[in-house]
């Protein structure tokens, strides 16, 4: 554990990690200063001033410079000016996953991932709930994980969602298990559009593992694979567990699939676990994303029963293929969590029925061409809203009989409803961020739900 009594810390965003953050230095005897470039919640302003904590908002002032070092909001770019100061001083910068984890206790499970890490954390919490497993969630969903921190103990877990934001400014943050479950093109803004940078970040997740700890990695993934090559060649590093929906993997440790059910192998010891078809969600994405929640599970030692009744009897995560209603025979899905190109393909690849798909928001230097057989295939309407309509329309117009365009939610849903018929699917998975019309993906899903339950 590091000292941080009686050190100065600067706390940059003051958003919900860092309040998080900023309450656990103050509660661990730090003087804290939280910054913020833009207008702080007034619920974060009256918390702050609960805690006796000072800041500042809409800009930084020479008092934010001053600190032992700077604790940095996942939302924070590495390029603000502020950031680049500490840097340029030779002071650190540290994400709140890195200073909570001084504190902690327990064994951490850290899943990470462009797609689907929401899903295999709640996966997790509801395995480890099955098995009565002592345990704490969070990262980034939920609670951060400075909230919870001081719950963890040694006969516990702490089973963490971190995103590549958070591993950026890692230094001894180690998890005990590790899970990257994909690497494809996202946040590629905040990267300046160069992918091997963002791939490099997620992969910081087993910066600090060691032979006694394990990776869990997806063996269908190129990027992730090219990458695992070039770490068996080093001595040093975690143990392996792959896991495949499409390759054999009984040569070595991992999950994998064979005639039609799922497999495991720790320690050269295989099981046939259950068959695909009794995983509850659907889809082949949900059982990859599987796979890896039964690895973490055994790679922890909780037992068989327990992982096959998590695999039966898990219902998923709220904004990711939800189904919110059906209208005179049409199926309403809510998939806001879709913000990149890949994490839509696997929506649509998740329907055979003819579809209508709202499409839009901010863009993240998407590739929407890459969509094109799905859409042909499947999509009879797109309907494009928020910033990136123009975009969209430029490169997906063409191939679909019908191309709307909305001013709001409300507009695209009553929309979708003239075109769509009984037996279709209005599926709402934007590949883009949604911060051009609302506060998170999370704003944009209940918008969308209140506009179908006003049909």
């Amino acid at each position: 554990m590091r000292e941080v009594a009686n050190k100065h810390i600067v706390v940059v965003g003051a958003a919900r990690s860092g309040l998080a953050v900023a309450s656990l230095l103050k509660r661990k005897g730090a003087d804290v200063f939280v910054t913020d470039h833009g207008a702080i919640a007034h619920s974060v302003k009256k918390k702050l001033t609960t805690l006796d904590i000072d800041f500042e908002e809409n800009g930084h002032t020479t008092k934010a410079e001053g600190g032992a070092f700077l604790a940095i909001s996942p939302g924070v770019p590495t390029e603000a000016p502020l950031v680049q100061k500490y840097l340029n001083s030779g002071k650190e910068v540290y994400s709140e996953i890195e200073i909570a984890s001084w504190f902690n206790k327990s064994p951490i499970v850290a899943v990470t991932g462009s797609n689907g890490k929401t899903t295999v954390t709640n996966w997790l919490d509801h395995t480890w709930k099955k098995a009565s497993r002592d345990h704490i969630t969070g990262g980034n969903i939920g609670y951060a994980f400075s909230d919870k921190v001081d719950q963890t103990s040694e006969n516990s877990e702490a089973l963490l969602e971190v995103s590549s934001f958070q591993l950026d400014h890692i230094d001894s943050f180690h998890p005990h298990i590790s899970v990257l479950l994909n690497i494809t093109a996202d946040h590629l803004d905040r990267y300046n559009h160069d992918f091997s940078s963002y791939a490099k970040s997620k992969f910081r997740i087993i910066e600090n593992q060691t032979g006694n700890d394990w990776f869990i990695y997806n063996y269908d993934d190129p990027t992730i694979t090219e990458y695992v090559y070039s770490l068996k060649k080093k001595e040093e590093g975690p143990r392996l567990l792959p896991f495949s929906t499409d390759e054999d993997l009984s040569e070595a440790n991992g999950a994998f699939i064979r005639n039609q059910n799922i497999i495991l192998k720790i320690n050269k010891q295989e099981e046939v676990l259950m068959p695909t078809r009794d995983v509850n969600l659907s889809g082949k994405h949900n059982l990859s994303n599987g796979l890896a929640t039964a690895l973490a599970a055994r790679a922890s030692e909780i037992k068989s029963d327990a992982i096959r009744e998590s695999l039966r009897t898990f219902e998923g995560v709220e904004h990711r293929l939800e189904l919110v209603r059906t209208v005179n025979g049409v199926k309403y899905i809510n998939d806001s969590k879709a913000t990149n190109i890949n994490a839509v393909w696997y929506a649509l690849d998740s329907f055979d029925v003819p579809m209508t798909i709202i499409l839009g928001g901010r863009d993240k230097g998407n590739d929407y061409s890459e969509l094109v057989n799905q859409i042909q295939e499947k999509v009879h309407t797109i309907i494009a809203i928020g910033e990136a309509q123009p975009m969209i329309e430029e490169q997906l117009k063409s191939i679909v009989p019908n191309f709307k365009t909305a001013k709001d939610m409300n507009n695209a849903v009553r929309s979708a409803k003239e075109v769509a018929k009984r037996g279709e699917v209005v599926l709402l998975s934007p590949a883009c961020s949604s911060f051009d019309m609302y506060d998170n993906y999370e704003h944009r899903g209940n918008e969308f739900k209140k506009a179908v339950n006003r049909l």
